[in-house]
Parts: C-alpha cells; sequence; structure tokens
C-alpha cells in the first residue's frame, strides 16, 4: 500500500479493500458533508490509469472540474496528494453551487406566491423556476414601459430584495418587514414619476433630432450628442434631477465651425427659462434649428471616419475634425493619434502630438487621452 500513513490523516473513511492496495472505497468529506467515493488503481498502483467512481450527486457536483481532475490525476505522485486536491475542488465545487442545492423554507415560497397574487399576475413579465428571480412591468403616466428586476434571498420578507432598474439615478427602496412587493411597486411607480420631466425632456431630443450617441440610448442615459451640421455636433449631459436647467454642453467640430457657437451659448446663458423645454432652451441660446429627421438622413450628419474609412470604431464614432473650413474631413481620436504618430514630420509635447492632416496637410493635433 502506497502511502497508507499519509492518505488515513487526509482521509481517514477512505479505507483500502484488498491487500494489494488497488481499491479504496469510503468517504470524502468537505464543508462538513460526507460524499461516498470508490478509487481503482491498476496492478502497477499509476495514479494516471486509476478509475474513480462516486455517487450521481457528486458527480453532478464535481461535473464542471472534470477535465482538472483529470489534469490532476495525471500529475500527482500519489494517491493522498490527489485526495487532497481532490477535497480542495470539491470544496470549490460546493461553495459555488451550494445556493443551487439548497431549498428556500417554505415560508419564503407562500410569501412570495401570496405578493404576487396581490400585486396582479399581470404584471409579472418573468419569473425563474427557482423563485428567487421575478421582473415586474410597469407604465408610467406618459405610457412609457418599464421593467424592474427583483433578486429575492432565502430572508425574504425579512430582508429586501435586491432592485434593478434602468434609472439615470439611484432607485433606493424603503423597507420594514412587513412590507410586501407591492409596496415596493408602488415606490417604483413613484420613482417612474419621479422622473418623468427628464424622460420627456430626452424623448423630444430622440424624435426631433438627429442623435449621433448613444446610437440606441436607455433609460438611464444623460447624455446625447446631437448633430448640429456636418461634421459638427454637441454633447449635452442632463442632469435627471433637474432636467429644466441648462446642461453641460461640449461642442465637437473644427474650431471656425463651433466656436461661434460656443460664443452664442456664452452669451445668451442668461435668456434660459425652465419653464420651456430644454430643446427649445438650446435653440434659443444657440440660435439655431436642430436638422430635422423629417427632411435629412442621419448619413447627412454620420461621416466616416478618413483614416479607417469606418463610422464606429470599438463603440467610438468621428469626434476630430480637421479645422480647416476647405477639409473639415472628421477622424476617429484613435485613428488621427496613429496616423500622426507614423509621421516623420510629427513632434510630440507629452501626450499631445502635432502633425499634417492626411487630407490637407494642415497642422492637426491629437490628444492621446481625449
Amino acid at each position: 500500500m502506497v502511502g497508507s500513513g499519509a492518505l488515513l490523516r487526509q482521509c481517514p473513511l477512505l479505507l483500502p479493500q484488498n491487500r494489494e492496495g488497488t481499491a479504496y472505497e469510503g468517504f470524502v468529506t468537505a464543508q462538513g458533508r460526507d460524499f461516498h467515493i470508490r478509487v481503482l488503481l491498476p496492478m502497477d498502483l499509476q495514479l494516471k490509469n486509476a478509475r474513480i467512481e462516486c455517487s450521481w450527486h457528486l458527480k453532478k457536483i464535481l461535473h464542471g472540474y472534470r477535465h482538472i481532475l483529470k489534469q490532476r490525476l495525471q500529475s500527482c505522485p500519489d494517491l493522498a496528494s490527489f485526495m487532497v486536491e481532490l477535497k480542495t475542488i470539491l470544496e470549490i465545487a460546493l461553495k459555488n453551487t451550494q445556493d443551487l442545492h439548497i431549498p428556500q423554507p417554505p415560508e419564503y415560497y407562500s410569501c412570495l406566491v401570496r405578493d404576487l397574487e396581490i400585486l396582479g399576475w399581470n404584471k409579472v413579465v418573468y419569473v425563474d423556476t427557482g423563485l428567487t428571480t421575478v421582473k415586474l412591468k410597469a407604465e408610467d403616466s406618459c405610457g412609457r414601459q418599464h421593467l424592474i428586476t427583483l433578486k429575492l434571498n432565502a430572508k425574504y420578507p425579512t430582508e429586501p430584495p435586491d432592485c434593478l432598474v434602468d434609472f439615470p439615478v439611484q432607485f433606493a427602496i424603503s423597507w420594514m418587514p412587513q412590507n410586501s412587493l407591492t409596496d415596493i411597486y408602488d415606490q417604483f411607480l413613484a420613482a417612474l414619476e419621479s422622473l418623468k420631466e427628464f424622460w420627456d425632456a430626452m424623448d423630444e431630443i430622440d424624435g426631433k433630432t438627429w442623435v449621433l450617441e448613444p446610437e440606441n440610448p436607455t433609460r438611464s442615459a444623460t447624455t446625447r450628442r446631437i448633430a448640429i451640421g456636418s461634421n459638427v455636433s454637441v454633447n449635452i449631459e442632463v442632469d435627471p434631477r433637474h432636467p429644466d436647467m441648462l446642461p453641460e454642453c461640449y461642442f465637437l467640430g473644427a474650431d471656425h465651425a463651433v466656436n461661434p457657437l460656443r460664443i452664442k451659448l456664452n452669451n445668451n446663458m442668461h435668456l434660459w427659462d425652465p419653464e420651456i423645454s430644454l430643446l427649445q432652451n438650446l435653440k434659443d441660446l444657440l440660435e439655431i434649428d436642430f436638422p430635422s429627421r423629417a427632411v435629412l438622413e442621419k448619413s447627412d450628419f454620420a461621416k466616416d471616419c478618413g483614416i479607417c474609412y469606418a463610422y464606429r470604431l470599438d463603440g467610438t464614432t468621428p469626434d476630430q475634425v480637421c479645422d480647416d473650413p476647405r477639409c473639415g474631413q472628421p477622424f476617429h481620436q484613435a485613428c488621427l493619434y496613429e496616423w500622426l504618430q507614423g509621421l516623420p514630420s510629427s513632434r510630440q509635447s507629452f501626450h499631445v502630438i502635432f502633425g499634417e492632416c492626411p487630407y490637407c496637410n494642415k497642422v492637426r493635433k491629437s490628444n492621446q487621452n481625449e
């Protein structure tokens, strides 16, 4: 018997079944639980050719770790070493799957089903098979559809579920042990109404202007990059708690095109009127009409990068424009930086590099961290 003393110390419940030491049977212990196991070695006692037999339950727990166990069988010098490795892997497997195997107490299920019945099954979009994840739908006063995902644990309703929502602000619920899903749903509806003005403002922008980014804005998105003209746009950051206030504005485009817009914004800030819509305020302050979706196509503004000839690159759109009015070629910041780096005539100062535009030879600068 090879290493029988070490094996006995590591696995006192795994005992030899014959004189040759080719068969061992008993139990391996992990997290206070005993699992039946049988190890069959060949006559030459080579561990790499051993066969492991175990209960279906243990086999299910170790299913995702079979390749690791096979590898350890190949490399461990003796059975005692392998059993140490097996116990370690089993501990990890149990830790990763214990939630799947421990049923919730009966009170949990009865309480959850009762809450869903009171709330109304017509509001339920999804319930997983373990009754630990519930998705509910709601409609705000403007007819917009919203979802809330509830992740419940075994202590529900003593502890509140985790709530996942597509909001631009944090959604924190008030909870007492006597509360139910209806209380969460009511707080969800109240939060929807508190964000009504924000979503109204963003929906008007999405519906009446050409938004270049984000391409498919979520309800939590607070920024919009709005097309003003060819290779000219403004990026706005709206405060969801105060959507009637002047948003942060950042202009993108050639200097000769955006400098007049910056001047108008600075000179007209005092004209901002919280009683009118955010979009109308932007028009008034900038003294422009944003390009209409009814007249122009997005392709009129979504110009491809002059270096990679693509519009989207790793999720970004061209945001650098040649300052020469006769050129005005747009580029991705990353493309332009790489192009300028490759020019022998370029010069660099810290993270800013200066070089010639690939189209008109006008000196351009690019910042690596822009």
